[in-house]
């Protein structure tokens, strides 16, 4: 794909623009309105336990707080990433489906050992999703050490705050969205390969 082709790779751009857009004009609610939104968005237990499958869309669409910036801009180069080397269907595609699954993962295991707090407790936003992306994003790395290195660093990193006395069931859910990324990647070695991203 030629760097200066169009249209360029904006969609990622356009959704963490409108989550963060989404959270200053949510910011500016009432509390009360502010809290209820989130929660009818929430993927928690007691959601999904209810039947609101419609939750493990809208929880990508929602966060809690605006977004630090520096997260904010590493969600753009990475989505923007993903668009430019797979496409646009491609990229929304492995973000859902890594959101989806992790989302489902944790849920089986809260359902059955979580306390009344967990349970009902807050569950939105996009780290689900961009941990699958940059998963599946090592496939475009040179293959052999560098790949390999980088997704074990990577999921080494991940599993550090699961194995932490303090983690929560989000911790969890962003390594499994992350090994769901690299079986992705795995998955796409065997397939034709992407374009490689040029290092140095």
């Amino acid at each position: 794909m030629n760097p200066l082709s169009w249209p360029p790779p904006l969609a990622g751009a356009v959704y963490a623009g409108g989550v963060q857009l989404g959270a200053y004009a949510l910011g500016r609610r009432p509390a009360a309105d502010r809290e209820r939104l989130l929660r009818r968005c929430s993927t928690n237990v007691d959601n999904l336990a209810a039947g609101h499958w419609e939750t493990l869309a809208t929880s990508a669409l929602v966060v809690e707080e605006p977004m630090p910036l520096p997260y904010a801009l590493l969600l753009v180069a990475v989505l923007g990433y993903a668009e430019y080397a797979y496409g646009a269907w491609w990229t929304a595609a492995v973000f859902l489906f890594g959101h989806t699954a992790a989302t489902l993962l944790v849920y089986g295991v809260l359902r059955r050992t979580a306390g009344p707090a967990t349970r009902r407790a807050l569950d939105v936003g996009t780290s689900y999703g961009f941990n699958a992306v940059l998963g599946a994003l090592t496939s475009a790395l040179p293959r052999g050490p560098v790949r390999t290195a980088v997704r074990v660093g990577l999921l080494a990193l991940a599993a550090q705050p699961v194995l932490a006395r303090k983690r929560t069931f989000t911790d969890a859910g962003h390594l499994a969205a992350l090994g769901i990324g690299v079986g992705v990647s795995l998955a796409l070695d065997y397939l034709s390969p992407p374009k490689q991203l040029k290092i140095g």
